[in-house]
């Protein structure tokens, strides 16, 4: 390691120290988002104005994304109300599981995949791109933040101010519902371990002091009596 730079790791700043409370702190307040998000779909006036938001994100798109944005359109003008109240409800149900931390990693993975869905049909991919562009829409970096989200849950494992983990603690196959990488299990088992281990050692280190001070009496490790010799 290059002089000067500390080895420190994580855990030894005020962040790190606090990385379990700001990243349930993080969820909740991206669920809340969510969940504004989800009831503005069902203010008065979306489902009239969805077929048009539709079309006028097709307008200046590239010639090669026209089918997409023709089978959006048609969907969008035959049953408005259907597209909007769905992606409202499936909004309202990411919002609910950020909150309160259900069913985690399913909905990291349905919040990036409806995120997508925002960003390619009522945003246009965040075009059409020209000298006036000045972003590439909410949808995408909503996905992203989800992808985030899901590396957060395979870095730490069980949250422990969510809803499955007291689920994963009455039914530990709950994990794999709700775990990228980790569940209950495998934290109870490194704990365990490093208990065990730690035992382990101080029986070592016993069996050490107990032989040095049988040395010491005179006696050998073989048992014999180091006087008589």
């Amino acid at each position: 390691m290059p002089k000067g730079v500390s080895s420190s790791g994580p855990g030894s700043g005020w962040i790190g120290a606090h990385a379990g409370q700001l990243k349930t702190v993080f969820r909740v307040l991206f669920g809340i988002i969510w969940g504004i998000d989800g009831a503005l779909k069902f203010s008065p006036g979306v489902v009239s104005s969805f077929a048009g938001m539709v079309s006028d994100a097709s307008s200046g798109q590239p010639a090669w994304l026209a089918p997409w944005f023709a089978f959006w359109s048609t969907q969008a003008s035959a049953n408005p109300a259907l597209l909007v109240y769905m992606t409202g409800a499936l909004e309202l149900a990411v919002a609910f599981a950020l909150i309160a931390g259900f069913l985690r990693k399913i909905a990291y993975l349905g919040g990036a995949v409806l995120s997508l869905f925002i960003w390619a049909v009522p945003e246009g991919f965040g075009g059409p791109y020209g000298p006036s562009s000045t972003d590439i829409g909410t949808g995408i970096i909503y996905a992203m933040t989800f992808l985030m989200l899901l590396v957060i849950n395979a870095a730490y494992g069980p949250s422990r101010w969510s809803l499955d983990a007291v689920l994963e603690r009455r039914w530990p196959s709950w994990a794999k519902y709700a775990e990228t990488d980790q569940g209950p299990a495998a934290v109870s088992s490194e704990k365990e371990g490093g208990r065990l281990g730690g035992k382990s050692a101080k029986g070592g280190a016993s069996q050490k002091v107990g032989s040095a001070n049988d040395a010491s009496e005179g006696e050998t490790p073989d048992g014999s009596d180091a006087s008589s010799k």
